[in-house]
């Protein structure tokens, strides 16, 4: 068993042979428990990626919220790898929230990688190339750990309070609040909440309790993850294989993570025993055919298949879903955990700004309208990729065969591997809160205003939902409320506006361009010349005042 810490003074984990000794943090008697009755603005369910991100995000912005989580620890038990691609948008929100330099100290940062089949290098990519974000591409690191820099980041923010060991056992809405049922070590209590956020996984009761409809399919397709430690050094990339022979001619995924550990996914046949392609020997049998070595320390073993799903609605009343409650995906691409971390910041935004009274609550329907397309998008790309890689009709296979023998010869056919496109951020561009774009902005480097270096996700921090508005050469500077936005010249006096600079801000606008920035760094508008009602008129949408008329 892993030792009791606390968080304060939390000891790295422990590297075991079959996986990690996760910490264990400390149960709290609530204050309900003793006749304390009290209204919390916002109740996060769930203790893992999504809940945790919105709970910081949410505490961050000063926003009142307690977070609820049956367990004690972060990631699963004994579990080591689950999520460990951790792509640029997410590290983006990730440095706003303060925990981005620790998961470049303990991480594995990389952008390139290869596809190959059999022993044929089909391409090579590097993402980063064109990349004007301070964040690299992708850095990988097991989940748990970021879970657990969550941990401390929220044990840091006086507007949070996390309840282990609290398990909801019920739920009832009411016009105004979200009722609770809560269980304990102690007994049993009832939280009441103005809004939930419901962040519980695949398994959640909330969902069911409230009678919430998805669809679901169930794939044939089986894996083995195996995270190993080996002698043989190689370098920090993902490979892919589309067919390895080492695999009777089946997919295999290649990953680095920290603490010396590779992540290895192996694709196995439709019909795979689970406990079979788990055995201890099989395992490594598979093992010394793909790396050759003779000692290998095999550190866990995950057999797994997957599944898709997609609620019909992010939203019922006061509760919001996020992360794997709400969609679950094909895990190609890197598409999962990064999307619960988006959904999460996304009603964050959102909801700071309805509790601060900046927004009407109508905004709050636009977390169902942006996430659940983005959700309905990553299932679709993701749905493809295992199209590709197990082909279910004779059809397909030759299709597959085809385009891996058009990749050994020719560019245009390398194109048309899919072996997971990796994840990016969605474009809010059909939103009703964008007058146009709605693009990710990447958080370039700036200099900023005092002479310091920084992101613009450092002009993004703070209470409430602050907007950021970009001002270029040749426009008017807006004047706008202070607390719902922040004006800056980029590069080049404008008015009295305070001047950033940096040469990337001038790959993100042109000569007379004004960018309206939301609190999630995605483009709300992109203005040419725009009287300051105008810009005040795009904030506004943004704030969804037009979806409250």
């Amino acid at each position: 068993m892993p030792p009791t810490m606390s968080r304060e003074g939390l000891r790295p984990p422990e590297v075991t042979g079959s996986g990690y000794a996760l910490p264990v943090f400390p149960y709290r008697r609530p204050a309900e428990l003793a006749g304390e009755r009290r209204r919390h603005k916002v109740a996060v369910v769930g203790g893992g990626l999504a809940g945790l991100t919105a709970a910081c995000d949410l505490a961050g912005r000063g926003i009142p919220v307690v977070l609820l989580d049956e367990d004690d620890t972060v990631g699963v038990r004994g579990a080591s790898s689950r999520g460990i691609v951790y792509a640029q948008k997410t590290l983006e929100i990730f440095d706003r929230l303060g925990i981005y330099q620790r998961i470049v100290e303990k991480g594995v940062t990389w952008s390139v990688g290869k596809v190959l089949a059999d022993d044929d290098v089909l391409y090579r990519f590097d993402a980063s190339q064109g990349s004007l974000s301070k964040a690299p591409p992708f850095i990988n690191l097991q989940q748990f750990y970021v879970e657990w820099y969550l941990v401390d980041r929220l044990a840091e923010l006086p507007s949070a309070e996390l309840r282990w060991r609290n398990r909801v056992t019920g739920i009832t809405q009411r016009e105004d609040h979200v009722a609770l049922a809560v269980e304990t070590p102690d007994g049993s209590y009832t939280l009441e909440a103005e809004w939930v956020i419901d962040a519980s996984g695949l398994a959640s009761l909330i969902r069911g309790a409230l009678g919430a409809k998805m669809a679901a399919e169930q794939g044939e397709d089986r894996w083995c993850i195996s995270d190993v430690r080996f002698k043989t050094s190689l370098p920090a990339e993902r490979w892919t294989w589309a067919k390895a022979a080492f695999n009777d001619g089946r997919a295999v995924w290649q990953h680095p993570m920290a603490d010396g550990v590779w992540r290895l996914d192996y694709q196995m046949g439709p019909n795979a025993d689970p406990k079979t392609i788990a055995d201890p020997e099989t395992v490594r049998d598979r093992l010394r055919r793909h790396l050759g070595e003779t000692e290998i320390e095999i550190v866990w073993v995950g057999p797994y298949d997957y599944r898709t799903q997609l609620m019909d609605h992010f939203r019922l009343g006061r509760v919001f879903f996020a992360g794997d409650v709400a969609h679950v995906m094909n895990p190609f691409g890197a598409r999962g955990g990064n999307s619960g971390v988006q959904d999460a910041e996304n009603i964050a935004w959102k909801l700071a700004a309805v509790v601060t009274g900046a927004a009407p609550e109508a905004l709050l329907d636009s977390y169902d309208e942006e996430r659940r397309a983005a959700g309905a998008h990553n299932i679709h790309v993701t749905t493809r990729t295992i199209r590709f890689l197990a082909p279910r009709s004779p059809f397909e296979h030759r299709f597959r065969d085809a385009v891996l023998d058009l990749a050994r010869r020719h560019d245009f056919g390398r194109a048309l591997v899919n072996t997971g496109r990796l994840s990016v951020a969605f474009d809010y561009a059909g939103s009703s809160l964008t007058s146009n774009s709605g693009s990710a902005v990447p958080n370039v480097p700036v200099t900023l205003p005092d002479g310091s270096a920084g992101a613009l996700s450092d002009l993004l921090r703070g209470e409430g939902a602050i907007f950021l508005v970009l001002c270029y050469a040749g426009a008017e500077p807006p004047a706008l409320p202070e607390r719902l936005a922040r004006s800056f010249a980029c590069n080049a006096a404008i008015g009295g506006l305070p001047v950033l600079r940096g040469p990337a801000l001038d790959r993100l606008g042109g000569a007379g361009e004004v960018l309206v920035i939301r609190p999630d760094q995605h483009l709300a508008a992109r203005l040419e010349r725009p009287a300051a009602a105008t810009v005040q008129a795009a904030i506004d949408k943004a704030l969804g005042k037009e979806r409250a008329r």
